[in-house]
């Protein structure tokens, strides 16, 4: 296959008629910000002014995992890359590593807030959010949790590394859409051609590799949580935990109870129809909860 073009400014419209959201696209700029040394983390700021909350994603996936939910909010926000995710430098540590990954996003939020905001972490971005929360009560106002918990293991989330840890590069586009179709029957080839160009890469050869892969970064592996559930326990901020209910997600019921052992005052939402990818799944949905959590 040729060149395939790709502007990641360009893509908003098709988000719009894929939801029916009847809405202007803000502006969307992407910045850079020196988190160690030399290396970068990257993200997307939507709208004007100051930002009403900062969104993380999951691993594998980049900041454009939330535009529609951006689009849908109409409100200023951050939404950052991780290490070695879209267009952030690589680390160091592993995609995994979620406590580094917290450091990185300490740093960030330091250098580009000057307010503590609301803090929502989807997967291995909420593991890292937790860390943040923790530690920098300073940098986070509220805390909400997309389909994670420190429950998730390795037989929970294996539907996940599965697909993320399939082949290293494909020889075309159509190879590289195909295999994702096949891992995510439940989405429209549109939206899935769509995250793809925003997630991955045209080598000069002609074939295509993630760009959480284009490092010679190691398998993705479900995080061991550690100390995570001690750290949630500790909060003393508003926290929210949106779950998924339909198959995919990485959250069951006991998570949720050992959430609200820990803490009683803890909020939690299911969402029908979606599974652990809930922005990708019921965006709209998820831009509406978000607007009640966080007024």
């Amino acid at each position: 296959m040729s060149d395939i073009s790709y502007d990641e400014f360009s893509l908003f419209h098709e988000n719009l008629e894929e939801w029916d959201l009847e809405v202007s696209i803000p502006s969307v700029q992407r910045f850079f910000v020196a988190v160690d040394g030399l290396r970068q983390l990257s993200g997307l700021r939507w709208g004007e002014g100051e930002p009403q909350l900062v969104l993380v994603h999951g691993g594998a996936q980049n900041a454009h995992t939330f535009d529609t939910v951006a689009l849908a909010l109409q409100r200023p926000l951050l939404a950052l890359d991780l290490a070695g995710h879209g267009h952030s430098d690589p680390s160091p540590f592993a995609h995994s590593a979620f406590e580094h990954h917290a450091r990185d996003l300490e740093v960030a939020l330091s250098e580009l807030t000057n307010r503590a905001l609301p803090l929502v972490g989807m997967s291995l971005g909420g593991m890292c959010s937790i860390v943040v929360a923790a530690e920098r009560p300073d940098l986070v106002t509220s805390l909400v949790l997309i389909d994670i918990t420190p429950g998730v293991n390795t037989d929970k989330s294996h539907h996940i590394t599965d697909f993320v840890n399939g082949p290293k590069t494909f020889d075309n586009f159509d190879a590289l859409l195909a295999r994702t179709i096949e891992h995510n029957p439940t989405r429209s080839a549109s939206s899935l051609r769509r995250g793809i160009l925003h997630n991955a890469l045209q080598l000069p050869d002609g074939s295509w590799v993630w760009r959480h892969q284009q490092h010679a970064a190691p398998a993705l592996t479900a995080p061991d949580p550690g100390s995570l559930w001690d750290q949630l326990g500790s909060l003393t901020l508003p926290v929210t935990l949106i779950r998924g209910m339909a198959p995919g997600s990485v959250v069951d019921d006991a998570d949720e109870a050992e959430l609200l052992r820990r803490l009683p005052d803890a909020t939690i939402f299911h969402v029908e129809d979606a599974g652990h990818s809930i922005q990708g799944d019921q965006p709209v949905e998820l831009a509406r909860l978000l607007h009640e959590i966080v007024p």
